[in-house]
């Protein structure tokens, strides 16, 4: 019997839209269940499908800030967060949850 070989899935090599983008975001704030560092964490892998270095120039961060801004190790500040969104071409929307 053949064994089978595995490799590791990397969502961000998946990610080639911004439909895709987006959708893999809002999938991932209903998730979320109120953890900030697994959004940020999405966003990561957003940044890696798009390229991190220009995100990074675009949201006026350094590369490596940027990597652990959006590691899923911590959560990042509110402005770091608008300042990827805005530079992944990604705007944050609200919706009521009640009446």
């Amino acid at each position: 019997m053949s064994k089978t070989k595995t490799t590791r899935y990397d969502v961000a090599e998946n990610l080639r839209t911004p439909k895709e983008m987006a959708a893999y975001l809002e999938a991932s704030f209903e998730e979320a269940n109120g953890d900030a560092a697994f959004i940020a964490k999405a966003l990561g892998d957003i940044a890696r499908a798009k390229g991190m270095a220009q995100v990074a120039r675009d949201a006026g961060l350094s590369r490596e800030s940027l990597y652990k801004a959006l590691s899923g190790e911590r959560s990042p500040g509110f402005d770091t967060i608008l300042k990827v969104m805005d530079a992944l071409g990604l705007k944050l929307h609200a919706e009521a949850t009640h009446g």
